[in-house]
């Protein structure tokens, strides 16, 4: 999709980079989200796509969602993935979990359970070796809070 210079201008960084690339997603991420995307990328716009989030699109209950998260490198000296940062800009404290990866890993794969407040998206950024971002979210349906909701 290519838009204009013009078009570019007049979004903000975050919300371009949210509704631009993943029109999926119902809403933009909250300042704070935006924020915290902006401290792990060191101020980069991540790249859609070369990591992939593996949730359910319905959780009846927000206390114990299952999150898996798998980012497409090949895992070399030369290539691969230092970190990846999971949010859910929906709860009080949007960042949920970071996991480190070197070169050794192998695969850059991890899974876990995380606490949903409401229905929300969950958003996964990777971080290169070579600096590069890539991001994914995809939107949980909640039917009860994990996080007094």
């Amino acid at each position: 999709m290519t838009i204009t210079r013009r078009q570019a201008l007049g979004l903000t960084a975050g919300a371009a980079a949210f509704l631009t690339f993943a029109p999926r997603i119902s809403f933009a991420a909250t300042a704070e989200t935006d924020a915290a995307i902006k401290a792990f990328t060191g101020g980069a716009t991540p790249t859609v796509g070369t990591v992939s989030l593996d949730t359910p699109e319905i959780a009846e209950n927000g206390n114990t969602v299952p999150v898996g998260v798998t980012v497409d490198s090949p895992m070399t000296e030369d290539s691969y993935v230092e970190s990846v940062l999971i949010l859910a800009d929906g709860n009080p404290s949007p960042a949920v979990a970071t996991f480190h990866f070197t070169a050794m890993s192998g695969a850059a794969e991890a899974k876990t359970r995380i606490r949903l407040a409401k229905t929300q998206n969950v958003i996964a950024v990777a971080k290169m070796n070579d600096g590069s971002t890539f991001m994914d979210t995809k939107e949980v349906k909640v039917t009860i809070g994990g996080c007094g909701g």
